[in-house]
């Protein structure tokens, strides 16, 4: 059953089942629709509160509190026009219909804005052997290792699909089968997937020298595969291009508490005493936007770390900016963190 029927009731529903469906589902709409499942009005949270001022009862059929002139857009309608269209009247829900006023779909601002695909490729780094997480990695590369119910790896591959990018590719070398299978060429999930294999490790950069030659001169981004984050892809991007840098790095910032109390001396002298102090950095997040030119700087064949990478850059006066991320985000390198992401995955992937 696709997700948005269930936002659907006919019109012989009553007030009780609209709020059953509002307080189950995720969309806060109704579709109420007639026995050919064409469209004849929309119940949302506003509806029901005026209705309980007007004193319906729970029991009253749903077409006396409906809206019978819901904004609707056909599914072959252009989604720059169906967007304008939803800012301009301040709404967030969409049913989708056909030719003859039925229902096919349901969407939401976010997935219309999104739905608009983005050319830059995305390279995945999915090649470690994941030793700190053993023995989970013992005959597992740590990108299929699973949280929640899905590998860390789709979980990465949906937050970009999300935001409308479509060309991956990943690097492999630790059980690169496993990785191979799972994914095959992206036809799941409706995106081009190309493989990167590293014969020998060559770093958290090195990789990137192995790209076609003949890709688009688009930035990349490029993200480790053990990173849950709800950073917004698009943001970053955009940020990218208007900064006008070579590279972007996204930090985090990163609290460390001095476990002891900190004594500053002058000579033999206590000056100052200060307990357990909280210093704060800015720490590497493994997510950045490179330009063609920083990647055609990498052989392929050198072993290169990214920071290594970035200083050569600014070393020869190149602009590389930061973006710090303030949304969710995590790095599943150790065993503790591998088992917070477990707690953290639910409600937020």
């Amino acid at each position: 059953m696709k997700e948005w029927k269930k936002n659907t009731l006919y019109a012989s529903g009553t007030m009780a089942e609209a709020i059953e469906i509002l307080n189950n589902q995720n969309k806060k709409i109704v579709i109420v629709v007639n026995q050919e499942n064409q469209l004849v009005g929309t119940v949302t949270d506003g509806d029901i509160r005026r209705a309980l001022i007007n004193h319906i009862k729970l029991s009253d059929l749903i077409d006396r509190i409906m809206n019978i002139n819901p904004v609707a857009m056909t599914n072959e309608a252009n989604p720059e026009v169906s967007l304008e269209m939803l800012k301009n009247k301040s709404i967030f829900y969409l049913p989708i219909i056909d030719k003859d006023k039925k229902v096919v779909g349901l969407k939401t601002f976010n997935e219309i804005y999104y739905s608009k695909k983005i050319e830059n490729p995305v390279f995945l780094m999915a090649g470690g052997y994941g030793k700190r997480l053993l023995p989970l990695t013992s005959n597992i590369p740590k990108p299929l290792l699973k949280v929640g119910e899905k590998p860390i790896l789709e979980t990465i591959l949906n937050q970009f699909l999300h935001f409308g990018f479509y060309n991956f590719f990943i690097s492999t070398h630790y059980e690169a089968d496993q990785i191979r299978d799972y994914f095959g060429d992206g036809s799941k999930w409706g995106v081009n997937i190309n493989y990167i294999h590293e014969d020998k490790p060559l770093g958290t950069a090195g990789a990137i020298g192995l790209l076609p030659k003949n890709l688009e001169n688009f930035p990349i981004i490029m993200m480790n595969g053990d990173l849950l984050t709800k950073i917004n892809l698009r943001n970053l991007l955009d940020f990218h291009n208007n900064e006008k840098g070579v590279a972007t790095m996204c930090v985090r910032e990163y609290d460390f508490k001095v476990p002891y109390g900190v004594v500053t001396l002058q000579e033999n002298q206590v000056k100052k005493i200060e307990e357990k102090p909280i210093h704060s950095f800015f720490v590497n997040a493994g997510i950045y936007v490179l330009n063609r030119s920083v990647v055609e700087s990498v052989d392929g064949k050198t072993h290169v770390d990214m920071p290594n990478l970035l200083e050569s850059q600014i070393k020869f006066d190149k602009k590389v900016n930061v973006f710090p991320i303030h949304e969710y985000w995590i790095d599943i390198g150790e065993l503790e963190q591998f088992n917070q992401a477990q707690v953290d995955v639910e409600g937020n992937f």
